[in-house]
Order: C-alpha cells, then sequence, then structure tokens
C-alpha cells in the first residue's frame, strides 16, 4: 500500500539542476571531465577571521545548544551596521533584522505568514524559479507580470497594475537580477515603493546579488524613505561572502512584519548553530580590499565568460552585474534546451538554459563564474573546436 502525498508534493517539479546535475555527475563516474559552469556555488573561501571566529566559537562549550528563535544580538547588530556602511540604510537590530537559515528559507516562511490559498501573487517572468514553486506549494495564484529587454529588463509598471485585483498580496522583486544581471537603481526602487504603496501589496525584495560585480555603489530598496511601511528585505551571506553552504541569512522590514514571520520560523525551526552566527558577524566586517580582491578574482572570470559567449555567437548586455553572464543565443540556432544538452554531451560543458528561469529565457543562456577563470577558458577552448 501507498500512501498518496499531498496535492502540492504532485504539482511541484524536482528543481531543475537537482536533475541536471545527475547527469553530470553520470558523466563523472563515466570519466569525463565536465566543467560546470551552471550552478551559482562560489568557489572561493571566506575571510580568514570568518573561518578563525568559527572554530573558536564552537570549542565554546556553550556554543553547541539551542539559540533564540531571533538571532544572537552580536549578529543582528552586525548585520544593522554592514547595512548602514554598505547602504546607507539604519536598521533597529533588536526590531528590524530577523536572521534566517539562508534568505531561501524566507522565500517560504514569508510566503506561510502572508498567502492564503486563493491569494494572487506578482512575480518576475524572468526570476528565480523558487518565487514561483513556494507560491504555488501554499496555494496561491501566480501572475507574472513582464520584464522589459528593451527597457534593461525593468518592470512593466503599467502591464503589472492591470494585473492587480483585490486578491493581490505579494510582489516579488530582486536587483541586482537574476538571471539577466539588471542593475538595481534607485529610480526603480522609488517605482517599486510607490506600487507597493498604490495598489497595497507587500514589496518583497530578495538582495543578494548587490557586492558582486557592482558596477555602482550597491544599493537596498529600504533605502526608499518610507519603504519599511510596505517592503521587507532578504539577503544573504552566500554570494557576498562566499558562505553559500553556512545557509545563513536575514530578512529586514518593519518590527510588525518580521513578528509575523517569526511566527511562522519558531514552528519550523529551532534557532541557527551559533558558531555559524558568531563567524558571520565577523563576515559583515570583512573589509573594504577583501571584497574588492574577491571582485577582481570575478572580473578575471568574466572575460573567459564573454569569450565563451562569442564562440556561441551569443550577444549580452554589458552593463550586467552579479556572479553570472546572460546571453542570447543567435537567430536561427537551436532553443536554449537543445544547446545545453549538445554541450553536456558532446563537449562536457554545462550551462544553464535561461528557460529554468521563465518562458522568455529560452533564447538565452547563463554562465556561471564560479570556475577558476582557466577551467572557463578550457570550455572555450572546447567549444571553439
Amino acid at each position: 500500500m501507498i500512501i498518496e502525498p499531498a496535492h502540492r508534493a504532485k504539482q511541484a517539479t524536482e528543481y531543475y539542476f537537482s536533475v541536471k546535475l545527475g547527469e553530470v555527475r553520470k558523466l563523472v563516474s563515466e570519466g569525463h571531465d565536465v566543467i560546470n559552469l551552471g550552478i551559482g556555488n562560489p568557489d572561493m573561501m571566506p575571510s580568514a577571521g570568518t573561518l578563525d571566529a568559527l572554530k573558536q566559537s564552537a570549542d565554546q562549550p556553550s556554543a553547541h545548544g539551542y539559540q533564540p528563535y531571533t538571532g544572537i544580538p552580536a549578529f543582528k547588530e552586525a548585520v544593522a551596521r554592514f547595512y548602514r556602511k554598505t547602504y546607507g540604510v539604519s536598521l533597529d537590530p533588536v526590531k528590524e533584522v530577523l536572521p534566517l537559515i539562508g534568505s531561501k528559507e524566507g522565500i517560504t516562511h514569508i510566503s506561510l505568514t502572508f498567502l492564503d490559498p486563493g491569494d494572487e501573487v506578482l512575480v518576475p517572468e524572468l526570476g528565480y524559479p523558487t518565487y514561483r514553486a513556494v507560491s504555488q506549494m501554499v496555494g496561491a495564484e501566480v501572475k507574472s507580470y513582464p520584464l522589459l529587454e528593451e527597457g534593461g529588463w525593468q518592470p512593466d509598471w503599467q502591464a503589472m497594475a492591470a494585473l492587480v485585483t483585490p486578491k493581490t498580496k505579494l510582489l516579488w522583486m530582486n536587483y541586482p537580477h537574476m538571471p539577466t544581471g539588471a542593475p538595481a537603481t534607485e529610480a526603480l526602487f522609488r517605482e517599486a515603493v510607490a506600487f507597493a504603496k498604490a495598489h497595497r501589496v507587500l514589496l518583497c525584495h530578495d538582495n543578494p546579488y548587490s557586492l558582486v560585480l557592482n558596477k555602482q555603489k550597491p544599493m537596498s530598496l529600504l533605502v526608499v524613505p518610507g519603504a519599511k511601511e510596505v517592503a521587507i528585505e532578504l539577503n544573504s551571506m552566500s554570494k557576498s561572502h562566499n558562505m553559500a553552504g553556512w545557509r545563513l541569512g536575514w530578512v529586514a522590514g518593519a518590527e510588525e512584519y518580521l513578528n509575523a514571520i517569526l511566527k511562522i520560523k519558531t514552528n519550523i525551526d529551532s534557532g541557527m548553530f551559533r558558531p555559524l552566527q558568531d563567524a558571520g558577524t565577523v563576515a559583515l566586517d570583512n573589509s573594504d580590499e577583501w571584497h574588492e580582491a574577491r571582485n577582481a578574482v570575478y572580473h578575471g572570470r568574466l572575460e573567459a565568460a564573454e569569450a565563451l559567449l562569442t564562440a556561441l555567437g551569443c550577444t549580452w548586455d554589458h552593463a550586467q552585474e552579479g556572479m553570472f553572464l546572460w546571453g542570447k543565443l543567435p537567430d536561427g540556432s537551436a532553443d536554449a534546451g537543445s544547446l545545453v544538452d549538445e554541450l553536456l554531451y558532446k563537449k562536457h560543458v554545462f550551462l544553464a538554459p535561461g528557460f529554468i528561469f521563465g518562458e522568455k529565457g529560452r533564447r538565452y543562456i547563463r554562465i556561471s563564474l564560479c570556475l577558476p577563470k582557466e577551467r572557463i577558458w578550457a570550455a572555450v577552448e572546447r567549444i571553439s573546436k
């Protein structure tokens, strides 16, 4: 006898990378040298001070018990310092910072907190697949809002307004944008906050890429006056501090919103490992020079990734930010899915097809900068042959 799973488990599909990485592992087990440029998995180390803090904290007998659901004060204070220094945003560390086991967890917590079955969620037509998947899991209706390619992948506010109904509850945004690399601008954030106020929706901004290959001062949506009335912001140490596997992030915003999320969170987890928070506290105070050195490495890889796109006949926007390169396939070529499979099985190079981020991405591919530049150049050589 087999017990049937819930409807949400039936409608959810396995994450694309979970499936495709199984194919990559099979090829590797058969002796093939696969160059994996599909995953945004930082390969560089956290700062030396971060690692020292982890080790020292783990040696303390008191570090291994349950920790506060709201996080330790030192980590929350470090987040507030980071926001003030990096973005010019003032946060009350006690009331306006809620640590999370990675910001991906936060997407689920926010959805469980604010969405009832039948509520509507505005999700970008190209974006992180989890926004859509979690919304559907909680029984909400997803409405995709268009991004204007000719306008630098900015939201089409007029078209978005036409999607709003009395049931519309949440709006997901992410700038610098993944997968297109479109940068954040103050004008964009001001318009987003104004939209949220006008239509009485909660604006949820996901901000993990603001310190990676940024061409301007990093930005937070919360810098907009009055943003905390209608907006919350997720942030993470995965990409910005080379700590993806640590699962360390937070949501920032008004106390009322965070307290509501906390009610859900306390029923799901039991706090974060103390040494992770102690190490994160140190990492958030990394010097500007540390971040500059990390970005210098990414710049070297970007040159190789651009050469790879050239070898494939792709075009791209040089204004992109973040740890990926988004390229448009040439007219007349196979779609992204066919190209990705051909490159994987004939050249043993794995790229991400754009359609996993939305149907509008079928003529695009995404290259990760999370491998040494020598490996990316090796992929260029294989493809050129």
